[in-house]
């Protein structure tokens, strides 16, 4: 990943002890050192103790950002003192960056609170977010109030907003490729490809039939076909494979990832009931694992909205994300689910896997047919969930998230499977069946889902639910 830049803003006012300014500038550019970010901020020769207080502070401090635009992420404001509201929100309207702004103010400490020490962070972040706020400049604020830049708090608000600016960022101009046609019963997986560019989000559309044109004329002795199936093996374990269907996936995953680097896309939504099947002969799962694992992550069904909600996880986490079915009640459980799907999850989410045929679909077009999904259980862990659904009546892209845990509750079945334990999961499940979302939900093994709800609604200005 990606090493992130954040620009730093300095607050000052010349009422109380500039040394606060000079210290909390050193503290912070150490931290963000420690925790391995870059910062951007003015110097002590740029203006006095590198921090910004008047007019022609945040002139250059805004030129200074507007220089370094290209590698910055987010922008913190940190207010060792009162700071000054107005200096900070010019230095930021006037850099014109467009990315997440987190508030941080030092606290007071009880018995330093004469006129050669007293901060009033306190009362001056309310004041730099009332002029924020006027300018119409969204932002996060931290978990508390004040809290040290030193301390574990603000490490776990600085954890959470790199993700924030991660998902923000990583939206931006992103290009998804939808590969083959909606399968026609499928209708839960209809999307908006306008509304989701208005969002910034374009999706590259080729018909399968294109993609079975170009393994046709592939030779079962080109390098290209060679290295993808010894890419396949080392992947996953394909023993009891047909020699014959393992060398149908790797043309067709060497096609795959021709089309994916040739259009620079972010991850691809392909068809598969049962075209792919019936005309052939494999299953894509497991070069769609192999594609999620390797974080260019790959859905099932053409679900373009189911794509880009791994897509999502995948920029909070920085860890491979899946897709699977809202699939079964477990027992009498109402906060337990099975999640299930054929399988194409990530090899990642599982202790053992190995490569299989599709047993539902062997039933209509033959076992022969169906080589290719990846079988396991999904390993306990805490996992969050994400959805995003395009409303064209509406207008609106909406999203809920939320934090569960896969259990070890007993469970025999295929595919790729496990029980997943959510709080308050009937309310959850209200509100996706009244919201029309669909029957997919993208999972990852991680808990991410306070920093998606902020990207998404703060940013981005979709419609979140944050389930709790």
């Amino acid at each position: 990943m990606k090493k992130q830049a954040f620009g730093v803003i300095v607050g000052n006012r010349g009422f109380f002890p500039d040394i606060l300014a000079r210290d909390g500038r050193t503290n912070i550019v150490n931290v963000l050192k420690a925790a391995g970010y870059d910062a951007v901020v003015l110097g002590p020769k740029d203006t006095k103790y590198g921090a910004v207080e008047t007019y022609a502070d945040a002139k250059k401090c805004a030129e200074l950002f507007a220089a370094q635009a290209h590698k910055i992420d987010g922008i913190i404001v940190t207010l060792p003192n009162f700071g000054d509201e107005k200096g900070v929100t010019e230095a930021i309207k006037r850099s014109g960056l467009n990315v997440p702004v987190l508030i941080q103010a030092e606290p007071d400490v009880v018995g330093k609170m004469d006129i050669s020490s007293r901060r009033d962070s306190f009362c001056g972040k309310i004041s730099v977010c009332n002029n924020l706020r006027q300018a119409a400049i969204p932002f996060t604020l931290t978990t508390n109030h004040t809290v040290g830049v030193d301390s574990k708090n603000f490490a776990a608000d600085l954890d959470h907003f790199a993700a924030v600016c991660r998902i923000v960022k990583g939206l931006k101009n992103v290009r998804f490729g939808a590969i083959g046609a909606r399968p026609a019963a499928f209708n839960t997986v209809r999307y908006s490809e306008k509304l989701l560019e208005d969002s910034g989000i374009a999706v590259e559309t080729i018909d399968l039939s294109e993609i079975l044109g170009r393994v046709a004329r592939l030779k079962d002795s080109d390098a290209v076909v060679k290295r993808k199936l010894e890419a396949v093996k080392k992947y996953i374990n394909t023993s009891g494979i047909p020699a014959e269907s393992l060398l149908k996936i790797a043309k067709f995953g060497a096609v795959t990832d021709s089309y994916i680097k040739d259009n620079d896309l972010a991850g691809t939504a392909i068809q598969c009931w049962t075209a792919l099947q019936e005309f052939f002969g494999i299953t894509a799962c497991s070069l769609m694992s192999m594609m999620s694992e390797s974080l260019v992550p790959s859905a099932c069904e053409v679900d373009i909205t189911g794509l880009v909600s791994m897509y999502i996880l995948q920029l909070a986490s920085g860890q491979p994300s899946a897709l699977l079915d809202w699939n079964n009640n477990y027992g009498d459980d109402p906060d337990k689910c099975v999640l299930f799907h054929c399988s194409n999850l990530p090899k990642s989410f599982f202790n053992t896997a190995k490569m299989d045929y599709q047993e539902i679909i062997a039933g209509t077009v033959g076992k022969e047919n169906t080589y290719g999904t990846v079988a396991g259980r999904v390993r306990a862990d805490a996992a969050t969930f994400c959805r995003i659904t395009t409303d064209d009546t509406a207008g609106i892209i909406s999203c809920y998230t939320g934090q569960g845990e896969f259990t070890k509750d007993k469970l025999e079945t295929f595919g790729g499977y496990g029980v997943m334990r959510i709080p308050n999961m009937q309310q959850l499940l209200e509100y996706i069946c009244r919201g029309g979302y669909e029957h997919h939900v993208a999972i990852s093994m991680a808990s991410r889902a306070d920093a998606i709800a902020e990207a998404l609604d703060t940013y981005i200005g979709w419609d979140v639910y944050r389930h709790a």
